[in-house]
């Protein structure tokens, strides 16, 4: 087995702290999990990670209902993307919202960053339905991180305003927009810092927005000749980003 197989091949489960060597077990969530869902069995090599960067291969040595121990065999610490990029994601209704983040995070974003954008139909409340909302990202993150091996967990935010994008102190904004003259392909990209990819709803980002963006620096790109589902820009985008950049080195 390679070195990309040992460390992609083997479920992966979260844990609180990843140790250099010893025992961890995985309970609650994970470890049912581990032994209910995936039946892991002793001998089994699986991954363990703490989202925030270090995983470990480690062999299941027991397994019992809800309950999984594990000795860890090697450790990585993997460091951030010299250049990180943050997903402005335009609210979404139903299903598509979880569908968005979810093909972002597995196409390797860092960050997701809600927008409030005038045309997104769903709305958040800054009250209970915005948390569980928000909540919901935030699990659709970790699981779909979880789904792709992921070393880390995108960060996702509280939701921005549009005045927020402008003021965000950031190395580049590229806002994806069908009709724009420059392309994801050509357009200048910073070897480091951080990348702000824009995604507006399917009405479209409106004249204010996309004056006030500009204002503040961003550039309009256009991924190709067709139209892209909100839910799925992103995550192409990201596809590009990554061959273009380091980031898939």
């Amino acid at each position: 087995m390679t070195q990309a197989e040992a460390w992609s091949r083997p479920a992966l489960f979260w844990v609180d702290a990843v140790p250099a060597g010893g025992e961890v077990v995985l309970e609650g969530a994970e470890g049912r999990h581990a032994a209910d869902v995936r039946r892991v069995r002793p001998g089994e090599v699986v991954l363990l990670g703490d989202g925030a960067g270090t995983r470990a291969r480690a062999t299941v040595t027991e397994v019992a209902k809800g309950r999984v121990a594990t000795s860890v065999l090697e450790r990585r610490v993997e460091d951030e993307p010299a250049l990180r990029i943050t997903l402005a994601q335009a609210l979404v209704k139903g299903d598509r919202a979880e569908l968005a983040v979810e093909l972002a995070t597995e196409a390797g974003v860092d960050a997701i960053l809600p927008w409030r954008a005038e045309r997104c139909v769903a709305r958040w409340d800054d009250g209970t339905r915005g948390e569980k909302a928000l909540a919901r990202w935030r699990s659709t993150a970790r699981e779909a991180a979880k789904q792709a091996r992921r070393a880390r967990v995108p960060d996702v935010a509280p939701p921005a305003t549009t005045g927020d994008l402008a003021k965000r102190d950031a190395d580049a904004v590229l806002v994806l927009e069908a009709t724009a003259t420059e392309t994801l392909a050509d357009v200048a990209l910073p070897d480091r810092g951080e990348l702000v990819l824009v995604v507006g709803p399917e009405g479209g980002v409106t004249d204010d927005e996309r004056a006030l963006l500009a204002g503040a620096g961003a550039r309009e790109v256009r991924m190709g000749p067709g139209v892209l589902r909100t839910s799925s820009a992103a995550a192409v985008a990201l596809g590009a980003l990554g061959a273009r950049t380091g980031r898939w080195g």
